[in-house]
């Protein structure tokens, strides 16, 4: 058994059984040993940004890591963008990088680079593999890292020749239980709980683990027995709502909104987030969003046992279970007329079906998707965790692979699609069920905001140019076409509505292109 066959058995012996891969020269044998490891479901990616957000979307909906396949440095160069959304997200991916051979190492060959650095950027573990032999454990530790808690992106270096070698060994699973995480400090339970029962205005942070499952349940239940707000990350890896599910105001985008969500609140519970900041910042604004006089306690943080954690409090407060409304089931009428942003997201709130799964790259024109479909069947909504663009299709790749039966929809920005956009190629090759809706404003309308809210006082006609998508504009129609995709575009709202409604009941990829004019 050579180093490939070794290192592929012992990733589906523990459970990592799908690979997103943009291979090269040096990962020929890992690609050889596929068809020795059929149980390896293995994921072709036209870039390395689609194979590394494919990953992450994976992870977020499987709960486990899937792995991905790069070319050296540059090949993680290339997917780097998404493994910090991935990292963001505390996604568990187990990043594999091919490498020169070790025996090739000396001649600084035209592709030859510092690969632990580059992975250092995003990775909690990098290990270059030097034995072959080792190869198995150093499989199962950099797995260990990934998985966490919290869960993270493990990088191991794989040198040509430690793959081609003989003498592999498969490291097997032993049963072990699944990481849980810190116990919980009682001594910090009783400080949240007195908190929450002084009386003062308060409200609960959840972000990570808490957004889904029991955990979102029981802080939903303990936010309405003690009247504190109920509030999540801006943009979380993973939130459940819709009808039935419990109600979730998401912090704003721009930071003055977001000081106007917590004006007022004394005490800051944090359940597996993070204290709120600016997203940038702004002459003469605050970084730091928490209000003055606010006191934050920290309930449950990343490597924290979850549900120990929240169950544990909700008894000190004597909470009952379901006390906490829930979303009352309402979908939004068909719209008719001018299609707007406005317009699309209502048409989704109207069509959205149940079990859905959306992968939110929206951007400005997606403002209104998350009222528009607040009360549509429940789902699950992917943020854009590290603001890194380019995210949206490839994570609707991963969470399609992940949850097979489930409808994906891709809500993408026409400018954050342009940088991953061979994620359609990928949908096509391996039929999934992902609907694009393509918001198409011909511009990179974020930006234009961001030049006004920096301080740039009457920007002149060539910085507004560097802003602006439409010359030429970009057929999306024809480039999805191109990539083996059923694709539309509409331009009133009632257009928009069919084409829409057609994709979701039909089996594998579409994209429906929406015409709008920008909200800036």
């Amino acid at each position: 058994m050579n180093g490939a066959q070794s290192l592929i058995r012992t990733l589906v012996d523990h459970g990592v059984d799908t690979c997103f891969m943009n291979p090269g020269t040096s990962e020929m044998h890992f690609v050889a040993a596929l068809d020795d490891v059929t149980a390896m479901h293995s994921v072709l990616a036209l870039f390395e940004g689609v194979a590394t957000g494919g990953a992450d979307g994976y992870a977020r909906m499987a709960g486990r890591p899937a792995a991905t396949l790069l070319h050296l440095g540059p090949g993680l160069g290339n997917g780097l963008a998404n493994l910090h959304n991935a990292r963001r997200a505390a996604s568990p991916v187990v990043n594999i990088v091919g490498d020169h051979a070790i025996s090739h190492r000396p001649f600084d060959a035209q592709l030859q680079s510092d690969i632990e650095t580059v992975a250092r950027n995003v990775s909690t573990f990098v290990r270059t593999s030097e034995s072959t032999s080792d190869l198995g454990a150093d499989a199962v530790a950099a797995l260990a890292a990934a998985a966490g808690p919290p869960g993270s992106v493990a990088t191991l270096i794989l040198p040509a020749d430690v793959s081609w070698s003989e003498g592999g060994a498969v490291v097997p699973a032993g049963g072990e239980a699944p990481p849980v995480g810190a116990v919980p400090d009682p001594d910090r339970q009783e400080a949240v709980a007195k908190a929450l029962r002084s009386g003062q205005p308060a409200a609960f942070l959840i972000g990570g683990r808490a957004c889904l499952g029991p955990a979102l349940d029981v802080v939903a239940d303990m936010a309405a027995a003690t009247g504190a707000k109920l509030l999540a990350e801006t943009f979380p890896a993973r939130l459940e709502r819709g009808a039935g599910r419990p109600v979730v105001e998401r912090l704003a985008y721009l930071a003055e909104f977001t000081a106007m969500q917590l004006e007022g609140i004394r005490h800051l519970v944090l359940v597996d987030a993070r204290p709120p900041v600016s997203f940038f910042a702004y002459p003469g604004k605050a970084s730091d969003l928490v209000p003055d006089g606010c006191i934050v306690h920290r309930l449950v943080g990343a490597a924290d046992d979850m549900g120990a954690a929240v169950e544990g409090l909700a008894d000190l407060l004597g909470t009952k279970q379901g006390s906490a409304p829930r979303q009352q089931s309402g979908p939004p009428d068909l719209p008719t007329g001018p299609l707007t942003a406005q317009t699309v997201c209502q048409a989704l709130g109207a069509l959205l079906p149940e079990g859905a799964i959306v992968s939110d790259e929206g951007n400005t024109s997606g403002l209104f998707a998350p009222g528009a479909t607040a009360g549509a069947p429940p789902h699950d909504w992917l943020c854009l965790t590290g603001g890194a663009i380019g995210q949206g299709l490839p994570v609707a790749v991963g969470a399609a692979v992940a949850a097979p039966g489930r409808r994906v929809v891709a809500l993408e920005a026409d400018g954050s699609a342009l940088y991953t956009l061979q994620a359609w190629w990928t949908m096509a090759r391996e039929g999934l069920d992902v609907t694009t809706v393509l918001l198409n404003n011909h511009s990179y309308a974020v930006l234009n905001m961001e030049l006004d809210r920096v301080g740039v006082e009457s920007p002149g006609p060539r910085a507004r140019d560097m802003l602006d998508l439409g010359r030429p504009s970009i057929d999306f129609v024809d480039l999805a076409r191109g990539l083996g995709l059923q694709a539309a575009r509409a331009e009133t709202a009632e257009d928009f509505a069919d084409e829409l409604a057609r994709a979701l009941a039909t089996p594998g990829p579409s994209v429906v292109e929406a015409v709008i004019p920008s909200l800036l």
